[in-house]
């Protein structure tokens, strides 16, 4: 497959009056055409972040990039200018934001909104402008586009909002498109519309996307690979089979087993205990150790290698080093597991 994005050991930093908070710890992944790659983990992990590095809308004043490399077409985006990255926004790589009402100007026509990229990329006239507007209005699935396109933001609903924000960000058929979390302010109906039209859209428009989200459920939905981010890093990475049913770090056991069984209605759900890692003294060794109940002492002295499970399948954690003890997961994690083919009951049954 044809690798699009490439980002290499990012490190990001906040300059802050309590101190350097370090949002992003080594972050590395890639993006492939046609791909749909979710970014998981609770708030406050760096999802947002990462993908805001992206497209380099970071605040200059108060955020760094320390070290690392982010390759879109074999270009590094860390060293472009501000000029260039204005042609590559909504023109090659797009956005689309959690809450489509902040996203649209208030101001301005939902026509107006939607013409504005196409001016500025595609060099199209006025008229031309207008009739792709339109087009896109249909595309997203918007009644009587040639009215909507003359209305005003708070003369639509949420997620017709969401889908004016989504014609927006495809104006320019974009080679990545980043949705950070765009379902969370929707009702779960809309929610499953909304999903529903990124994926045929995706198929239309050949375009890859990366998704953000803290729900393990719209992940199972959209995507095709699966990076499990915590403390500013990535710890777990796979496809999304090998990640809802044969994960292996405890961070992503944990993700798991505190997601509603329909199965089992009488069931307790499951939470992770503690709260995430203070960024502005990273903790030494594995981030996740002081939340971990299967944390090993070294897991508090060192921080764990990327432990290879397939040619797919990667983890950090030191419960897959040859060495490691027998430790069985969760029953909610061994359920899945159990269905599926290539999955283990148990890790460290011999090295990984």
């Amino acid at each position: 497959m044809e690798k699009l994005l490439e980002v290499k050991d990012l490190h990001i930093s906040f300059h802050t009056f309590a101190g350097e908070v370090q949002a992003i710890r080594g972050v590395n992944f890639d993006l492939y055409k046609g791909e749909t790659l979710a970014i998981v983990g609770e708030s406050g992990s760096g999802k947002s972040v990462t993908t805001k590095s992206i497209m380099r809308l970071l605040p200059e004043q108060s955020a760094e990039f320390k070290s690392g490399e982010i390759l879109f077409n074999n270009k590094d985006l860390t060293k472009a200018s501000e000029k260039e990255m204005q042609k590559i926004r909504g023109k090659d790589i797009s956005m689309i934001f959690q809450d489509p009402m902040t996203s649209l100007n208030p101001t301005m026509t939902v026509g107006k909104q939607i013409m504005e990229p196409l001016l500025k990329h595609q060099n199209l006239g006025k008229a031309e402008a207008r009739n792709r507007a339109l087009e896109l209005l249909k595309l997203v699935g918007i009644p009587k586009p040639e009215v909507r396109l003359k209305q005003y933001p708070h003369q639509f609903s949420g997620g017709m909002r969401q889908r004016v924000v989504i014609a927006i960000a495809l104006a320019c058929n974009p080679q990545v498109l980043i949705a950070d979390e765009p379902t969370t302010a929707l009702d779960v109906t809309i929610q499953a519309q909304i999903l529903e039209l990124m994926k045929a859209l995706q198929k239309k428009i050949d375009t890859s996307i990366i998704f953000i989200t803290h729900d393990l459920g719209v992940v199972a939905n959209v995507a095709d690979r699966v990076a499990v981010m915590y403390g500013g890093k990535i710890v777990e990475v796979g496809t999304v089979d090998e990640i809802f049913y044969n994960p292996q770090h405890p961070y992503t056991w944990g993700l798991i087993s505190s997601m509603p069984n329909l199965d089992a209605a009488d069931a307790e759900l499951y939470a992770i205990p503690g709260t995430p890692p203070d960024l502005l003294d990273p903790p030494k060794g594995d981030a996740f150790a002081a939340r971990n109940e299967f944390a090993l002492k070294i897991d508090l002295e060192k921080e764990p290698p990327m432990f290879k499970v397939s040619d797919t399948h990667y983890a950090a954690t030191w419960l897959l080093h040859p060495d490691a003890p027998k430790v069985e997961p969760p029953e909610a994690v061994k359920v899945r597991m159990r269905k599926f083919p290539s999955a283990k009951t148990s890790l460290s049954k011999g090295g990984r």
